[in-house]
């Protein structure tokens, strides 16, 4: 893994998002078989986030990578209130009452995992690679590919209109997540917010608010829109109020 970073680092990213995607879909295979929905996949995600966690650690590359605590004030990011307040929205519409407390532990496990893969891989790896050639670039097209990647759940069952929710969403959030890598320098904000969103939402069913208008279809809608609507408002404030933090080139690593 290490030489192969150091011949070609874009390669090695690559590698890491088809195995995290083609993984997780096999393994979500796996769980129906077993009969514990999430399980396989929680392994899976634990198994390949310590790989990756050993091989930032022991190449010192978890400040490039943005596994640090934050260059900018807790304060000047609104003490990232934001961020609680956009990914408990599906909390205060109605929490599922049918999950045992194992499941509930399984799925936020997974989650969990989830959550940082994605930081790591698509605003770790993929990002400091394209930041080399353009931090524009950089920030577009890994907020678009984050997003769009989400289209892997249509082959995992989730219908039209839910998986365009979905991507709508995740870009929004995308773009939100990166500039806030962007303007710290650490992904242990975007790590920590994106397992909570995404636990709260695997224990959450909306019935309160599909009870209020009728429909599924129209709860979720309802519900990425006031994420949405969020994220921007907040994304706005961090680009235009929050300066970045001694940016990282593409060539920074820790000094020990």
């Amino acid at each position: 893994m290490k030489k192969l970073y150091e011949k070609s680092p874009l390669t090695l990213t690559i590698i890491l998002i088809v195995v995290y995607v083609v993984g997780l879909s096999l393994m979500q295979r796996g769980s129906a078989m077993i009969g514990v929905r999430f399980l396989a996949e929680a392994v899976f995600n634990a198994i390949l986030s310590a790989v990756i966690i050993v091989f930032v650690i022991k190449n010192k590359l978890t400040k490039h990578f943005g596994l640090c605590r934050p260059g900018v004030s807790a304060v000047r990011m609104l003490l990232y209130v934001p961020l609680l307040i956009i990914g408990a929205v599906p909390f205060f519409f109605g929490m599922g009452t049918e999950f045992t407390v194992t499941e509930i532990a399984i799925r936020t496990a997974m989650m969990i995992g989830v959550g940082f893969l994605e930081e790591i891989i698509f605003r770790g790896f993929l990002f400091r690679e394209i930041e080399k050639d353009s931090l524009k670039q950089a920030v577009i097209i890994t907020s678009l590919t984050f997003g769009i990647g989400h289209v892997v759940n249509l082959f995992n069952g989730y219908d039209i209109t839910a998986s365009i929710i979905q991507i709508t969403g995740a870009i929004a959030l995308g773009f939100m997540l990166v500039f806030i890598f962007v303007r710290t320098g650490s992904l242990i904000p975007c790590i920590i917010f994106h397992a909570f969103n995404n636990s709260i939402s695997a224990v959450s069913d909306s019935h309160f608010l599909v009870d209020a208008v009728g429909s599924q279809t129209t709860a979720s809608i309802i519900t990425a829109s006031i994420q949405i609507a969020a994220a921007v408002a907040y994304t706005l404030y961090i680009v235009k109020f929050v300066h970045r933090a001694g940016a990282n080139t593409a060539a920074d690593t820790d000094k020990g």
